[in-house]
């Protein structure tokens, strides 16, 4: 399980002046987060403009992502409300090599809990990949407790949870009825507390550019350093909070295109920084970098 243990990157998506992905700078980024300390990525996730792509795109996102990650052990998100699209997905993740599958629960239709469930074990079997339930009830409008978690933890064909909540009683419930899967703490501002419940690592946005930042953090708690792990924490949160004020994925690609990368902007609807927001991003955060 060693593998699955650590931080991974959840990767932006770079587009170009034609609104296509830029492969190449894909695949410097990938090298670029492995360079920091990364076991792996997580890649087509929330991050990454998911719902924004066509399935096509999602499918060259992972082939990119796999052609350049050597040895990275590699989560493919999968999750569609369309479940024929999310099945193609997992099936392409299994063909091409990637490790596990993960999905947001689907969303807007209210669907029951069964619903829910079902989705998961039928995407489980189509892929015939370890999987990986995504939880993020601010953005799905799904809200599981460790009732609910139980029945994926207690199934084989599930690896674990990517837990972006901070619900961490559920997160510890979940760790401590089923120590042999693993969890992973998804708010990056909340590294530090997912670890002190039990969490096995991080699935984060931020790692795209500050890895190092919280590979430390990992490394100072696995020593008991807890208070050197929360001063790189509060260093963490202090650029995140800059992020929030400007819209975080806009501003994690603008701080990517000022360390010299070519990320272009996110997709419409989003919105593009202003100029007072890149000049924010060039005092603030790109000399604590």
């Amino acid at each position: 399980m060693d593998k699955y243990k650590g931080l991974f990157t959840a990767l932006l998506t770079p587009f170009d002046k034609e609104n296509k992905i830029n492969e190449k700078e894909l695949e410097r980024l990938v090298k670029f987060c492995l360079h920091k300390g990364v076991k792996g990525f997580y890649v087509g996730g929330s991050t990454a403009e998911a719902f924004l792509l066509s399935t096509d795109e999602r499918k060259q996102i992972m082939d990119v992502v796999k052609s350049v990650a050597g040895d990275a052990t590699l989560i493919a998100h999968i999750g569609s409300i369309n479940e024929l699209e999310a099945t193609e997905l997992a099936k392409h993740a299994k063909n091409i090599g990637y490790d596990v599958i993960s999905s947001v629960a689907p969303f807007y239709y209210k669907f029951t809990f069964d619903e829910i469930k079902n989705y998961y074990f039928r995407l489980a079997d189509s892929a015939e990949l370890p999987m990986l339930v995504y939880h993020f009830p601010a953005f799905s409008g799904v809200n599981m407790g460790a009732s609910e978690m139980s029945k994926f933890l207690s199934d084989e064909r599930f690896l674990g949870i990517k837990y972006t909540s901070n619900d961490f009683f559920t997160l510890e419930q979940c760790k401590t009825n089923f120590p042999n899967k693993i969890v992973y703490n998804g708010f990056d501002e909340m590294l530090l507390s997912g670890l002190v419940m039990g969490a096995d690592g991080g699935i984060g946005s931020t790692y795209n550019f500050m890895a190092d930042k919280f590979v430390k953090i990992h490394n100072l708690f696995n020593e008991g350093k807890i208070e050197e792990a929360q001063t790189i924490q509060k260093e963490a949160n202090r650029i995140i909070t800059i992020l929030c004020k400007i819209g975080v994925m806009q501003a994690e690609k603008e701080v990517l295109n000022q360390l010299g990368f070519d990320f272009g902007i996110c997709r419409h609807p989003f919105g593009e920084p202003t100029a007072e927001d890149k000049a924010l991003i060039a005092k603030e955060i790109i000399p604590y970098l």
